[in-house]
């Protein structure tokens, strides 16, 4: 460590081997278990590099405000739906819920990050596309623990823990159905500005067509890849002598579309096309024929990434007034899988002698 920069709390995790949040928890005395051997190794990586504390920081951020950030990427679709569930649980829990999207936008993400330090909130969730490594390092720097959902990248390392939606096991999950609805070819209609969700999504494709046998026709397209108007014509070119054929979703917007134009050209759904997405939203069960998708249990992706930031914030108490307090968070810095349902429906039906079964929708 050179004389002219000051020694962080990342440079004593590295130093002793742990994550910044155990660092956090053993020099900030917070009440979570920690074996002797950790808390030995973490005072002495901070004496070995000079580590000193920001007085006024560590003063600051043991008073509570009971107020927590939420920061998303958008507020369209799941992160609307994620962010009212989260607001209600916050309320349930006394606290309150301060809301931002930064739309993807460096500039808004550094005007919202001046905002959250200035607010001294106590705790901060964030979706793995909302912030970039360089603003959450700042908001684990200043002390604000922060805790991630929907996150695949390095920046995980560096929180509390990981909350994510096992969108890897759905879309292998949706391979396996449509295989099982007869499909003799499947492929995957995905979204690459989602980089690592849509990269999970891409590994579950794959995995699954591994599991169903070989010998299925599949492939992959990109939304960004292709116009809308065209997806039908290529799904039929690249399926022609392999039908039925099934088509999984990035998500049910991404579905709808889907949906839409190979109805449009004329194809039969779930006859000669079978569809399926995820998220189950409203536009899924409303749409004709409905859009079978995997179902997300917001309310219980809420309470977990609650329980997991209360048990941080020494919140024992109000978590056993909710009869909550056998909740076991992972490891600090694991990561805890959600997973989703199948809701089947008429898009991935089982058509049999031509006759179209509907299940649901």
């Amino acid at each position: 460590m050179t004389e002219h920069r000051q020694a962080t709390v990342f440079d004593v995790a590295k130093e002793a081997g742990v994550s910044t949040a155990t660092v956090s928890n053993v020099l900030n005395r917070r009440n979570v278990p920690l074996s002797k051997e950790t808390i030995r190794k973490v005072e002495e990586a901070a004496a070995r590099l000079g580590y000193r504390r920001n007085g006024m920081a560590a003063s600051l951020s043991q008073r509570k405000t009971y107020e927590l950030g939420l920061l998303l990427p958008s507020l369209f679709g799941y992160y609307g739906l994620f962010a009212e569930q989260m607001e209600r649980t916050a309320y349930a829990y006394g606290y309150h819920l301060s809301v931002f999207s930064t739309d993807m936008d460096s500039k808004i993400e550094r005007r919202l990050l001046e905002k959250l330090l200035e607010r001294r909130v106590d705790g901060v969730f964030s979706h793995g596309l909302a912030m970039s490594s360089d603003s959450v390092r700042k908001i684990v720097n200043d002390g604000t623990p922060i805790l991630f959902f929907n996150c695949w990248n390095e920046a995980k390392d560096m929180a509390i823990g990981t909350v994510n939606l096992n969108v890897y096991q759905a879309t292998l999950d949706a391979v396996v159905h449509l295989r099982s609805q007869g499909c003799r070819s499947i492929y995957y209609y995905g979204y690459r500005k989602a980089f690592a969700t849509n990269e999970q999504r891409k590994m579950g494709f794959c995995d699954g067509l591994r599991l169903v046998g070989e010998g299925l026709r599949s492939g992959m397209i990109d939304a960004d890849d292709l116009p809308p108007e065209s997806l039908p014509g290529w799904l039929a070119e690249q399926s022609a002598g392999a039908e039925p054929a099934g088509v999984v979703c990035f998500d049910d917007w991404k579905a709808f579309v889907c949906l839409n134009r190979l109805m449009e050209h004329g194809y039969a759904v779930p006859g000669r096309f079978k569809v399926v997405g995820i998220n189950n939203e409203f536009i899924a069960e409303h749409s004709y024929p409905g859009l079978s998708s995997f179902s997300i249990p917001y309310e219980l992706h809420a309470d977990i990434s609650f329980r997991w930031m209360l048990t941080h914030l020494g919140e024992q108490a109000k978590l056993a007034a909710d009869g909550e307090a056998d909740f076991p968070p992972p490891q600090s810095g694991g990561v805890l899988k959600i997973p989703l349902t199948l809701v089947e429906r008429l898009s991935s039906a089982r058509s049999d002698s031509g006759a179209i079964v509907a299940v649901q929708g």
